[in-house]
């Protein structure tokens, strides 16, 4: 794994560092966003708002906030400051970061006010569309020019993902929008499914990097080839038939292939050493969900209704777990800080992120007459989590590294 090379910068950092590096504005959007659009889908679900649009249900509202809101984000900070390690190419930083980040923060804000201006609903999702397709073509020109520059083939397929991002979300509004019928649906299912095959990639990458580093123990992991190969086709064969053909028995076999070939994976990867530190395994457990949610979506050819708890645990247990732990070790160590000495309420926030998934997904089983409830208190522990993660970690975000280096 190369090492940023932190010398490229003479220049000495401002004390008001928010836009020196790509994790800096966008882990803290996340975080903040995490928590206001997980207050108004409550609001929503509870009835004290709602939207006037009845092209835009608050499914959809929801659902758009969480994938091309929330989540491209964490992918946008984590992986403009990646890409500036693996290639010791600048990313945007300063003004060209600041642009980046006001067209995803103007659509969010549109999104955001639906609820609240219903009036202006229409008018809002213009400006918001056009906000949004901007920042996710930024974006990919940003995180292509140094993947071209430096000739980094290997990082082609994390840009064709950012890529299919931009084409998924065009879909999305063009089916808003009346133009292409199932553009929504493909839009979110499509989103959705390209954020975990970006997640899936970045922790193959990282996870074993991190455990045999991070625990006590020496170790050495093994990640064989044929594992990756067949996770890949997999999981691209599980998203095709969940996302376009709609096929129960094609996608149970296909994640059922996942939940073994993943299994076996995990196998490899664990070592005791991991839970005795929150870095590790709040990384670990994200990977876990993904295994629960591959089953999960298996059994669905038998029971349905698990499709829901399948998507949700993916989405609270992989997605919130495994982002929140890398935003946490991204932060520290860009920082200029030691990832192995986090601070006070690390282990805090990540356990309220895993209590939300156990709530939102294993309590509709065993007591589905208190579904409601559960999906209640699932989002305060939610909300509680990336509260006490910008509480805790937006000082660092904002101000100069510790040791001085610009980043």
């Amino acid at each position: 794994m190369t090492v940023l090379n932190l010398d490229q910068h003479k220049k000495v950092p401002p004390n008001f560092s928010l836009f020196n590096l790509g994790f800096r504005p966008f882990f803290l959007g996340a975080g903040v966003l995490a928590m206001l659009s997980m207050l108004i889908w409550y609001l929503l679900l509870q009835g004290t708002l709602s939207l006037a649009d009845s092209s835009l249900s608050i499914v959809l509202w929801h659902t758009h906030q969480m994938i091309f809101g929330f989540s491209m984000a964490i992918v946008t900070g984590f992986l403009l400051t990646a890409v500036k390690n693996w290639t010791n190419i600048d990313t945007p930083s300063g003004r060209p970061l600041f642009l980046l980040f006001s067209l995803w923060l103007g659509a969010r804000i549109g999104w955001l006010l639906l609820p609240f201006i219903p009036e202006m609903t229409q008018t809002l999702l213009v400006i918001s569309a056009v906000l949004d397709l901007a920042f996710n073509l930024y974006f990919a020109l940003a995180f292509a020019r140094p993947i071209f520059l430096s000739k980094q083939w290997n990082q082609i397929g994390l840009l064709v993902k950012v890529v299919l991002m931009g084409i998924l979300n065009l879909l999305f509004y063009l089916g808003l929008f009346g133009v292409l019928e199932q553009g929504t649906t493909w839009g979110i299912y499509g989103g959705f499914f390209i954020i975990l095959a970006i997640i899936l990639t970045m922790a193959r990458r990282v996870i074993p990097f991190f455990i045999e580093r991070g625990v006590d123990e020496k170790v050495s992991l093994k990640n064989p080839k044929w594992i990756d190969h067949s996770s890949l086709v997999l999981f691209l064969l599980l998203a095709i038939s969940e996302v376009f053909l709609n096929t129960p028995l094609l996608t149970a076999l296909f994640a059922s292939a996942l939940v073994v070939v993943g299994g076996i994976r995990l196998f490899n990867w664990h070592t005791a050493g991991i839970w005795q530190k929150s870095m590790l395994w709040s990384l670990y457990l994200g990977m876990v969900a993904i295994q629960i949610g591959f089953l999960l979506f298996a059994l669905t050819f038998f029971f349905p209704p698990l499709q829901s708890l399948a998507i949700h645990t993916l989405a609270v247990g992989a997605i919130g777990l495994i982002t929140l732990g890398m935003m946490t070790r991204v932060t520290l160590g860009h920082t200029g800080r030691n990832v192995n000495q986090p601070p006070r309420f690390h282990t805090f926030l990540l356990t309220l992120i895993l209590i939300a998934t156990v709530i939102r997904v294993l309590f509709p089983m065993l007591w589905p007459e208190h579904y409601s409830s559960w999906i209640s208190f699932s989002q305060l522990f939610w909300i509680g989590a990336y509260g006490v993660f910008v509480i805790t970690f937006a000082p660092m975000l904002i101000q100069k590294r510790i040791d001085g280096h610009f980043g």
